[in-house]
């Protein structure tokens, strides 16, 4: 599992780095103005899934998931920290249903 490194957009303009997904799953920063951007490079559909950490009256609230299209990419965010940052490493933690094709980058603005 490997920690993404956010990338701040800025006024002066950013061309973000590209991660490939880890097999095992990521990490990243949360927060109000972090978002990740997936991109799919497969011929198959592949579907993320942020970790949800958060309980709404002692139950714990469903997984985030996002379908990425085939040949397709997406823009999830913002990653509120009240219903993705663990408590014990303060990162979300993201999963691949496949890793082969995507890469994947955690931004700020």
């Amino acid at each position: 599992m490997a920690t993404l490194g956010t990338q701040v957009i800025a006024l002066a303009g950013l061309n973000p780095t590209y991660a490939p997904a880890t097999g095992g799953g990521d990490k990243c920063e949360v927060g109000d103005r972090n978002f990740l951007h997936v991109k799919n490079g497969s011929g198959s559909p592949v579907t993320v899934t942020l970790t949800a950490t958060a309980a709404l009256r002692g139950q714990a609230v469903s997984n985030v998931t996002v379908s990425v299209p085939a040949s397709g990419e997406r823009m999830i965010g913002p990653l509120a920290s009240d219903l993705l940052q663990n408590q014990t490493d303060g990162l979300c933690s993201i999963g691949y249903s496949s890793a082969t094709s995507v890469t994947v980058a955690s931004l700020r603005i």
